[in-house]
């Protein structure tokens, strides 16, 4: 009789502890809801102010990607990306040898690829990854000597900062080029210049004689994925590296200062379609570099006087670079940009990478005409606060409302997306802190491919049009410490498009932007480096869309999910 009324008390115990876990962790799940199935949760959708931001020039060197071409975008106008960067002997104090004589000098710059199907000749067939616009499309390519001594750092009042570059730069290196009208790149090969274009086709590397006596000679050919292949002056660098004083090869510091850097120009090729390509420059196994091949005189000095051997020379492309852009806006986009609608929000909101544009978010209402008592009772007097924010905070404080789950849902102008590139993923932060928002902190999910795939930001794509519908962004955590801490500052949110969602580091802006005219400490300096890397843009729609308009249950609210006692 004892054991069963113990067995009894435990099992009671149990079960209260167990139906007190499960309460708990309902409202813990939330956070990791994934899809679109709330299990019946109520919910309250509530106002955001989002508006427009024009995004000046930015900091560009230190990118781990960089654009080279020309984009053209319907919504947004036409993006021409072109790039300057140090060079540095992959050996210093190299020994040149006697008489030396280069036999070609060939710049190769790798692209982002993949295999599609292995090639019945050897190696494989490629698609190229990260290529905006027409596939087809050529660029006049240039490439020239820079006259711009770039540097890491610099010295000011005793002190040592980071050098910084920026996006309208181009100017400054195109007006310095050595000697200027001359490119490195003047093959009689219109691909290698006039007519240049991105190549899938893989490489084919140097040959082994497989079998020498056959009546046709047989090799073994080795292969590596597609990538730029420019064949360069021999004149010039016989003049500058092989004929140049040891002194100038003896360390970086030297070299860089001798021979200042590369300098990337693209333009269009006549009539041809153009596009623009991501590329690593600093990829690591496979940096950008220039390889000098070249005949000298043997060392042994029981060689006949006229051998000679076979040398290689690298000079990779190392040290400070920038991506440099220039931007012809479309005017209707300009003027959304540049003339936002503060109080009240924007209809449509212009994301764009680069030197673009992104908008500022701002949660809940301003209207704020009331506050709450101590008891939970509605006061007619403002206290600073968003009137919704209050009244979240009143219903889970008295009313004991539970807040599951926060969404914000973006929806994607179609009509005015229509054949444009859309950018895979969004991106929202803290604008004021330049900093990630709670929810991007602590989500460690992944699908095998995509990181942080609860806060999201991923297109959402209809299976019929192909084309991307809304992006969600998660914010649970973000709005719970709204709620439960009064003294959390709902702080103005920025979203950008992302080229990385991994990537959460900064550049500076050349000039810090205002975002309020009437309080000198409402501003931002810096924007994520991954927008700064992405050549693309969206239209989402903003919260100001009359109700009479069609579009207006694609407008910007919060969502909030919540249980409620009964």
């Amino acid at each position: 009789m004892y054991n069963t009324s113990f067995i009894k008390k435990i099992l009671l115990v149990a079960t209260v502890v167990l139906l007190y876990s499960c309460d708990k962790d309902f409202n813990e799940i939330g956070e990791g809801l994934i899809g679109d199935d709330h299990f019946g949760l109520e919910h309250t959708e509530y106002d955001v102010l989002a508006y427009n931001q024009e995004v000046t020039p930015v900091q560009s060197n230190g990118l781990t990607l960089n654009g080279l071409g020309i984009y053209d975008n319907a919504v947004f106008g036409t993006t021409t990306a072109n790039f300057v960067s140090q060079v540095a002997l992959e050996t210093n104090a190299p020994t040149i040898g006697e008489s030396p004589v280069i036999e070609s000098v060939v710049l190769s710059v790798p692209y982002f690829s993949h295999a599609t199907g292995a090639n019945p000749d050897g190696g494989n067939y490629y698609a190229l990854d990260s290529i905006y616009g027409d596939k087809s499309g050529k660029l006049k390519l240039s490439v020239y000597e820079s006259g711009v001594q770039m540097r890491s750092s610099y010295i000011d009042g005793g002190s040592q900062f980071a050098q910084l570059y920026y996006t309208d730069q181009d100017a400054d290196f195109f007006g310095n080029i050595i000697p200027p009208g001359n490119r490195l790149n003047d093959a009689t090969d219109p691909s290698q210049n006039d007519a240049f274009f991105f190549s899938n086709i893989q490489q084919k590397q140097d040959s082994t004689v497989v079998d020498a006596n056959a009546a046709v000679k047989k090799y073994n050919y080795t292969y590596t994925a597609p990538e730029m292949r420019l064949k360069l002056n021999k004149q010039f660098f016989q003049d500058k590296i092989l004929n140049a004083p040891a002194s100038k090869l003896s360390s970086t510091t030297v070299f860089q200062e001798y021979f200042r850097g590369l300098y990337f120009k693209v333009e269009k090729s006549g009539s041809n379609p153009t596009n623009l390509a991501l590329l690593n420059f600093f990829k690591q196994g496979s940096n950008a570099k220039i390889t000098i091949r070249y005949k000298a005189k043997t060392a042994v000095t029981t060689d006949d006087d006229a051998t000679t051997e076979d040398k290689t020379l690298v000079i990779n492309l190392s040290g400070a670079a920038a991506g440099l852009y220039n931007d012809v806006k479309d005017p209707a986009y300009a003027a959304a940009v540049t003339n936002p609608n503060k109080n009240a929000g924007d209809d449509r909101l212009y994301l764009r990478g680069g030197q673009g544009s992104l908008a500022v978010i701002e949660l809940f209402g301003k209207t704020d005409l009331i506050s709450y008592d101590d008891q939970g009772n509605v006061v007619n007097t403002p206290n600073g606060v968003s009137d919704q924010l209050d009244e979240i905070r009143n219903n889970v404080k008295y009313k004991k409302w539970l807040a599951n789950e926060a969404n914000l849902v973006f929806s994607i102008d179609a009509a005015k997306m229509t054949g444009v590139w859309e950018p895979k993923r969004i991106y929202l932060y803290d604008l004021v802190n330049n900093i990630p928002i709670v929810d991007f902190s602590t989500d460690g999910s992944t699908d095998g491919i995509n990181n942080k795939i609860v806060y999201s930001g991923i297109i959402n794509v209809d299976a019929t049009t192909k084309r991307g519908t809304t992006y969600k962004i998660r914010l649970t955590s973000h709005v719970r410490n709204l709620i439960k801490d009064a003294t959390v500052k709902n702080v103005k949110l920025g979203l950008v498009v992302t080229g990385d969602i991994n990537t959460i580091t900064s550049g500076k802006l050349k000039n810090r932007i205002l975002i309020d005219p009437a309080n000198p400490n409402d501003y931002f300096s810096e924007v994520p480096r991954a927008s700064i890397m992405s050549p693309l843009g969206t239209v989402l729609f903003g919260g100001n869309i009359p109700s009479t308009d069609a579009n207006y249950a694609k407008r910007l609210q919060l969502q909030v999910y919540y249980t409620k006692p009964n």
